[in-house]
């Protein structure tokens, strides 16, 4: 029987995906993706992490690519025999979730992972949402902002994400047809939050905690 555990999760902004998602992999002794898909992805292309880093969740990042450094763009490898491409960019990321997703457990924080791996077993995509005022208070706290401008920040950044997600799945962002659960963390907080994602896991998954299987 395949033991893995694989979470996908998408997120609001100020939402504390990040967290909840750092706390199932604990709880699930998986290894937690976040940004490091993008030193993944860096390695498997040629292109550097910083490159990545740029353009994490956009869609349309070519606009912006003549202005980068081409220190920033390329790590060694040959610029012009690579896959430089929008679409490109997104192979070479989902190719590192795949490999990642087939070596053992993992939680994936965005990145369309829900997407790249809907042929995979044993996986759980789940949605976390928050009330605005819940995400303005995050995001205040932890970027040092005013309200106006963690507003801005929420507003701006969703949009990136939404547009992202939606061009490459043709799903719709947030949507509840397109996970499995979606679940506001402002009503129970995030450390309670993330046991009833984890209770939810077990039963979909039929597996105990740190993957061992009923």
């Amino acid at each position: 029987m395949d033991k893995r555990v694989i979470i996908n999760i998408g997120r609001q902004l100020g939402s504390g995906g990040h967290d909840i998602g750092r706390m199932l992999a604990l709880d699930f002794n998986a290894k937690y993706y976040d940004r490091e898909l993008l030193n993944l992805a860096a390695k498997e292309s040629g292109f550097s992490a910083e490159f990545f880093e740029q353009n994490d969740e956009k869609k349309g990042f070519l606009r912006s690519f003549l202005q980068l450094p081409f220190s920033i763009i390329h790590n060694g490898a040959n610029f012009y025999q690579n896959n430089f491409s929008q679409e490109g960019l997104f192979k070479f990321q989902s190719d590192a979730i795949r490999k990642a997703a087939s070596e053992g457990s993992c939680v994936f924080l965005g990145r369309c992972a829900d997407y790249v791996l809907r042929d995979f077993p044993n996986v759980v995509n789940v949605f976390v949402t928050a009330s605005i005022d819940f995400r303005i208070r995050q995001v205040m706290d932890k970027q040092n902002v005013s309200k106006e401008e963690a507003q801005r920040i929420i507003e701006e950044g969703e949009s990136e994400r939404a547009a992202y997600y939606d061009y490459y799945t043709g799903k719709k962002w947030g949507h509840a047809t397109s996970y499995d659960l979606c679940v506001d963390s402002s009503i129970l907080g995030l450390v309670e939050t993330e046991k009833f994602i984890a209770e939810f896991v077990r039963a979909k998954l039929n597996v105990k905690s740190n993957n061992h299987v009923l």
